[in-house]
């Protein structure tokens, strides 16, 4: 399979841009089966050259797989020489975040089996059970703005990643939502208020019922 590369003015050697206008990447979000605090995410590219044009971006595939003319042609060679390299894990963990609330939840890669076509899948271990995860996805839109992500979820949930649109929120398990920490805050906040409030007015019934008996006694 083969993509005729955008490239900035004429074809230069060793230099292209990106390709966003075929098949789209793809991402299902969901949790680990029998584990409530765990958000998998399943990433796969849309179109092959896609993945080639990555390796060249990441420094694991070599310049000249880019044709003089622009053309990127996929090899089975360049999903062997991605998939294991920690270019292609860092590069996934940085561009694709969960997170449950304030917290960040930090991810893992699992063993690729078939890169091309299955994808890769990265397991986020959350503090607890997971309600609502806010899943970021930004992959490819480093090379080109254009590109975007059909992203689906559990009970038909669907979205699309694009730029300006990098994130969004997934119900995904029964767990309530956790409060963001400001949120918490505030609530202490006025909680601490009320009681003074409340101990205040307690005080001042006291000494006043005590000046009234003093006047009675007098």
């Amino acid at each position: 399979m083969f993509a005729v590369v955008v490239l900035a003015g004429l074809a230069v050697p060793g230099t292209a841009a990106a390709h966003p206008f075929g098949d789209p990447q793809a991402v299902a979000v969901g949790l680990a089966d029998g584990r409530p605090e765990i958000v998998r995410v399943r990433w796969r590219v849309g179109g092959l050259d896609d993945l080639t044009l990555l390796g060249v971006s990441l420094g694991i595939l070599p310049q000249d797989r880019v044709m003089l003319d622009g053309a990127v042609f996929y090899r089975d060679a360049d999903a062997a020489a991605i998939a294991p390299a920690p270019a292609f894990a860092t590069y996934l963990l940085e561009r694709i975040t969960v997170r449950t609330g304030e917290q960040a939840c930090p991810g893992v890669l699992q063993p690729v089996e078939d890169l091309a076509r299955r994808g890769v899948t990265i397991d986020y271990a959350c503090p607890g059970p997971v309600g609502t995860a806010s899943v970021a996805v930004r992959t490819l839109t480093d090379l080109h703005p254009a590109y975007q992500t059909l992203a689906t979820g559990p009970d038909g949930q669907r979205t699309v990643y694009r730029q300006g649109a990098e994130s969004h929120d997934w119900p995904l398990g029964d767990a309530p939502a956790s409060a963001p920490a400001s949120g918490r805050a505030a609530v202490i906040q006025l909680t601490a208020v009320v009681v003074a409030v409340l101990v205040a007015v307690a005080v001042a019934w006291l000494v006043s019922r005590r000046m009234r008996r003093r006047r009675a006694l007098a």
